[in-house]
């Protein structure tokens, strides 16, 4: 009874499946073979709506509408593309690359990050597997629980371009350039781009490696300086430098990470992270970047 129960709750409205544009974009960029000799796919687009649905919802797995079949095959194919790369490799910077070739893509970046509250149930992984951060899964400890911190960049147009999970307690800046090394676009002709015109940045990445890092790309930074930084350098004198460059009309724009946050977030199981298992987690919030980039 549980089931057919749910399938008519009223939260089930609030879900957005793939509307024909959508799917149209992302059909091609999928696989065409089943994994097993002899097997057969269930129909990708009822997958993709039916593990949306979960991420969307932040239900339980056995909560799955029957409409949607049988939630172990959906979780199977979630984790095995997870594992093999489809959706990020696959699908997703393929959404990215369409965008760059049409010139739809915004090389202003910003970078920020936010913290996750993960759910007691996504503790208990086991330890070994093939699963990317196997060992600890990017849950930190807390007084407040466990929890992850989701890195991310955006572009002008508040939409994902890289992920990059740690654990909660983990500093933003440590994790700017391993963001920054996610980012990679591939194009028709020559190497993947790599390097953004512009990098947008709050005060917790304003440090003497980033800034160097950056320049040494010639990318250029909008990054403010904090307040005892500034008091630091004027201390020393002329021997603390020129202060760096900061173009505040510019910075303006950051608003895009955060707005590209709120966006990933109205997700209920990104909001909330329920996934045992880092993959499994980040896999969610690629397949959120790909509704919002096959959707443009």
């Amino acid at each position: 009874m549980l089931g057919p129960l749910l399938s008519d709750h009223p939260i089930v409205g609030l879900v957005v499946p793939l509307t024909d544009a959508q799917w149209a974009r992302l059909e091609p960029l999928l696989p065409d073979r089943a994994p097993k000799r002899g097997g057969r796919w269930r129909d990708h687009r009822e997958v993709i709506d039916a593990i949306a649905w979960k991420f969307q919802t932040g239900s339980q797995w056995v909560h799955l509408p029957e409409k949607y079949g049988s939630w172990k095959g959906a979780y199977n194919r979630l984790r095995n593309w997870a594992i093999d790369g489809t959706w990020e490799e696959r699908v997703f910077t393929s959404l990215l690359a369409q965008a760059d070739a049409d010139e739809d893509l915004d090389w202003v970046v910003a970078v920020d990050s936010s913290v996750v509250r993960a759910h007691q149930h996504a503790a208990g992984a086991r330890k070994k597997g093939p699963c990317p951060a196997s060992r600890d899964h990017v849950l930190g400890r807390s007084r407040g629980g466990l929890t992850t911190k989701v890195h991310l960049a955006a572009d002008g147009r508040c939409r994902p371009l890289a992920f990059v999970l740690t654990p909660g307690q983990a500093g933003d800046a440590p994790a700017f350039t391993s963001v920054m090394a996610a980012l990679r676009v591939p194009r028709a002709f020559g190497r993947p781009r790599t390097r953004p015109d512009t990098v947008l940045a709050d005060k917790a990445y304003s440090s003497r490696a980033i800034r160097d890092h950056l320049r040494r790309r010639k990318i250029r930074v909008v990054i403010p300086v904090p307040a005892d930084q500034r008091a630091h350098r004027q201390r020393r004198g002329s021997h603390g430098g020129r202060p760096p460059a900061f173009d505040r009309e510019v910075y303006k724009q950051r608003n895009t990470v955060e707005r590209c946050i709120n966006r990933l977030k109205q997700w209920r199981g990104l909001a909330t992270r329920y996934e045992k298992t880092a993959a499994v987690y980040l896999a969610g919030l690629h397949l959120a970047g790909i509704f919002i980039w096959s959707d443009r």
